[in-house]
């Protein structure tokens, strides 16, 4: 009998074969010319590594398996060129025409015309039926669908038969650069999002981390599947956030909100609870949900003793980032930060042995702020009022870290809105009063922990010692913190342990811990004090008097 499929011909035009949906889709929507272009959807990963390795110039395989790919001059995310189109649905909440989105959405179907295969990756965002979209992503490179394989929930054989119509469409022509003349452009990256027609638009960035924080606040198609999300789901009663979480052996959920860099995914992945996810969830009537089916992990200076599950999870059908290896061994240097200190690595969740499969929770029991403070003042662990959480929910402070943002050579502090105001869409006030309400409604305890510099400001000090900061964690799981002894930091009002098991006790007080004069200590904590404030006041009329005497109160000489 003659076979039933059509033979692997590597190389080969498109068979004489009848167009699928998908290219019936395509080329009806998108004006993709499905008779010149070869389109592969949802192929397998040893497909993908293949398309890579043979069309991809730099492409590797590293010694445990993973794939190793290259973004370009891009090596980090560029929260500056997001845009969001002004139409009637949204134009009371955000920004850019509809007329210069048209202009960048041709000139990346002209470009994705001109390639000579085109992949289509057809996945799920959000773990919970009853909210999760339907994510498609066209690319001209395999390596962004397999990291949109590994971020997006992967769909069944029978849910992909069943797909139908996108939610949301994201065409990535990261190869190709928007035109900077163009009104509106900033630079020759564009990343821009249309709520009415459904669709994102990439230009001029091949960091797979635009497409993760874009559908939801993570990789190129990710962070802006992310932001998709941060605008859909309030309007639906469901609070999204930029956040990890995980689930301990009794069902006691915990939340982590925080920035690249502050520890969310490494603390996370905590080897005696159940990780739900790394990065975005969203917080219904039910409980959490999240929103990805991967994981996004830092890799500089990762190794298998500080963080054995993210290590372990590199192999094949993982996605690494412009990292460095050795050329004959392909043995990767996690030190080495030659190309960017943001490297990444990319995995499906499943990678982490006791990863919750489906990746649903209960109502948190914890909320954990996490902020990373470069200046050495603020304590490793603090338990906060519920006028507390708003306030520093609000602030959002951290530092930014080398490698997280283009142009950030050295760490730099920040405020936030939200743990993630390049992602919101809404009013961060929006989503402030949405927590709230979840965290009185359902009892939770919260907390600001600090995973940055502790003894001085950095460049004199070191970092918190992972070690200690998970010993906090367990304090807080087991309920040791809850019934702890406290005392009163000054200026800004937190409530420190006097004692936590596994931790020094100088350290959990950032007095205590400053190896340099009472002085120096008293003019950082009141400098950073100030910039709270100041960043404060753009929030201060919709701000309750309650959340407003939260603020740190600076001592006038």
């Amino acid at each position: 009998m003659p076979p039933t499929f059509t033979p692997y011909r590597p190389g080969s035009p498109r068979p004489l074969t009848p167009h699928t949906k998908v290219e019936e889709e395509l080329h009806d929507v998108a004006g993709i010319d499905y008779d010149r272009v070869i389109i592969k959807r949802n192929p397998s990963v040893p497909v993908l590594y293949e398309e890579a390795l043979t069309h991809e110039a730099g492409t590797v395989v590293s010694s445990a398996g993973a794939l190793c790919s290259y973004s370009g001059k891009k090596t980090g995310r560029s929260p500056k060129d997001k845009r969001i189109v002004e139409e009637e649905t949204s134009k009371d909440d955000i920004w850019i025409s509809e007329r210069v989105f048209m202009i960048n959405r041709e000139r990346a179907v002209d470009y994705l015309n001109t390639t000579e295969r085109l992949y289509v990756f057809d996945g799920f965002a959000g773990w919970d039926p009853k909210y999760r979209k339907k994510i498609r992503v066209v690319a001209s490179r395999a390596y962004h669908i397999l990291f949109m394989h590994n971020m997006l929930i992967r769909p069944t054989e029978e849910e992909l038969e069943d797909f139908g119509t996108p939610d949301f469409t994201i065409f990535n022509a990261g190869s190709f650069p928007a035109n900077r003349y163009t009104t509106g452009m900033t630079s020759t990256t564009s990343v821009a999002i249309n709520f009415k027609r459904h669709e994102m638009v990439i230009l001029g960035s091949e960091y797979a981390g635009e497409m993760k924080k874009g559908v939801s606040n993570k990789g190129l198609g990710m962070r802006w599947v992310f932001t998709v999300m941060h605008y859909l789901m309030p309007k639906a009663g469901v609070l999204s956030l930029h956040s990890s979480a995980n689930e301990g052996p009794n069902g006691d959920v915990s939340l982590f909100f925080g920035l690249s860099g502050t520890g969310k995914t490494t603390l996370s992945a905590d080897p005696n609870r159940g990780l739900i996810g790394d990065d975005e969830h969203c917080w219904s009537d039910t409980g959490i949900f999240n929103i990805e089916g991967g994981c996004y992990a830092k890799c500089i200076d990762l190794s298998a003793e500080k963080e054995p599950d993210i290590f372990n999870a590199i192999r094949f059908g993982s996605v690494l980032e412009n990292v460095v290896l050795d050329e004959d061994t392909r043995v990767v240097d996690y030190t080495d930060d030659g190309l960017t200190e943001n490297t990444r690595c990319a995995y499906p969740i499943n990678f982490i042995p006791n990863a919750k499969l489906p990746c649903l929770g209960g109502h948190p029991k914890n909320i954990i702020l996490l902020t990373c403070d470069a200046f050495g003042v603020l304590p490793p662990v603090s338990k906060l009022t519920s006028a507390q959480v708003m306030y520093h929910f609000i602030s959002g402070y951290t530092t930014k870290i080398p490698g997280t943002e283009d142009g950030v050579v050295e760490p730099q502090a920040t405020f936030s809105a939200c743990f993630g105001a390049p992602f919101l869409v809404l009013h961060p006030q929006k989503y402030a009063s949405m927590l709230a309400e979840k965290i009185q409604n359902h009892k939770a305890d919260a907390w600001l922990i600090n995973t940055g510099w502790v003894g001085g400001k950095a460049g004199t000090a070191k970092r918190c010692p992972l070690k200690y900061t998970r010993a906090i964690l367990d304090a807080i799981h087991s309920g040791e913190l809850a019934n702890a002894n406290y005392e009163t930091f000054e200026v800004f009002g937190l409530q420190i342990p006097t004692s936590a098991t596994g931790v020094p006790d100088e350290l959990l007080h950032p007095r205590k811990a400053w190896q340099g004069s009472p002085s120096e200590f008293q003019d950082s904590l009141n400098a950073v004090a100030q910039m709270f404030n100041e960043n404060f006041s753009t929030y201060a009329d919709q701000a309750t008097a309650e959340v407003l005497a939260a603020a740190p109160k600076v001592a006038v000489a």
